[in-house]
């Protein structure tokens, strides 16, 4: 059975510590024990899409540590097919994160094995790319990766969605293949010449849309996130929680927003959707933890 969504990306061991507040240069602050969870954009958004019913399969690699082990029991329990998550000989990724007393995140992100994620590990996966409706991808494995994973998907007729984080430049042959782009409004500004991510959301959207992607999502945390299409920009709101942790919520709505584009959705019923589903997940603490399964209520 094809799937819906396939997933080419990052898989990370999040090693989390909370604390009252983010220590300043040179300072030592006092956390919490630190706890190791499953994580890694790719892995995260596989296993949101998995817990909400989704057919999905993720292309990706592990190091051959205990960390390994981890990161793939916890897609297989998810439901997600795993007999593409490969194994290099070294460490897993790992990110390191360090969560406020607001629920806000600081992370950063050692690649490991995602840096051993090639194109012809794409092309070996060819098979499985084709078959997919949607083609999600992130910027945690090596961006010739990227593109290959992204052409192939195109040129099969599936639809690629390219969430740009961690920030970075990116060809425009890659931009128009992006069907749609997500970013945050940090991502968008680095993207444009002289931006800014004070700017209006839309005035970001607009100017994205000039460099070539077919679609653009920005997402704007509490306030929801903002539709951009050749057709005009809309704004999609995102219910009101109160946020614990939102390590991971960006994953969940990108996963969300990729399911329910593979069962049909316009881009903007997908938003209305993908906001409930950021919002379940900044309830929990971690990030696939935190992940609604399917038929859970969510907010409203």
């Amino acid at each position: 059975m094809a799937h819906e969504v396939v997933v080419v990306g990052s898989v990370n061991a999040d090693l989390v510590v909370r604390v009252d507040r983010r220590p300043g240069p040179g300072e030592t602050v006092l956390g919490s024990d630190l706890t190791t969870l499953p994580g890694g954009k790719g892995a995260n958004q596989a296993v949101a899409a998995g817990r909400l019913g989704g057919r999905v399969a993720i292309l990706a690699r592990t190091g051959d540590d205990g960390n390994g082990a981890l990161l793939r029991a916890a897609l297989g329990a998810a439901g997600v097919d795993v007999s593409h998550l490969l194994t290099s000989e070294g460490p897993s990724g790992v990110a390191l994160i360090t969560v406020g007393p607001d629920g806000d995140n600081s992370i950063i992100v050692s690649p490991g094995a995602n840096g051993r994620l090639t194109k012809h590990d794409v092309l070996s996966a060819r098979e499985l790319i084709e078959g997919a409706a949607v083609v999600s991808l992130q910027l945690e494995i090596p961006q010739p990766t990227v593109a290959a994973a992204a052409r192939t998907a195109v040129d099969a007729g599936a639809r690629v969605v390219l969430n740009l984080s961690p920030a970075a430049s990116v060809p425009s042959d890659l931009l128009e293949l992006c069907d749609p782009l997500v970013v945050n409004e940090h991502e968008a500004a680095f993207l444009l010449p002289g931006g800014d991510p004070s700017d209006a959301p839309a005035t970001l959207a607009t100017c994205l849309l000039e460099l070539g992607p077919r679609s653009v999502v920005i997402t704007l945390g509490a306030d929801g996130a903002l539709v951009a299409t050749r057709d005009g920009v809309r704004t999609v709101e995102s219910p009101k929680v109160d946020p614990v942790d939102t390590t991971g919520a960006g994953d969940a709505f990108t996963a969300a927003l990729c399911l329910r584009l593979a069962r049909g959705d316009d881009l903007e019923a997908a938003a209305r959707f993908a906001v409930r589903v950021g919002a379940a997940a900044v309830r929990g603490e971690g990030a696939q933890s935190s992940y609604p399964a399917e038929g859970e209520p969510l907010p409203v």
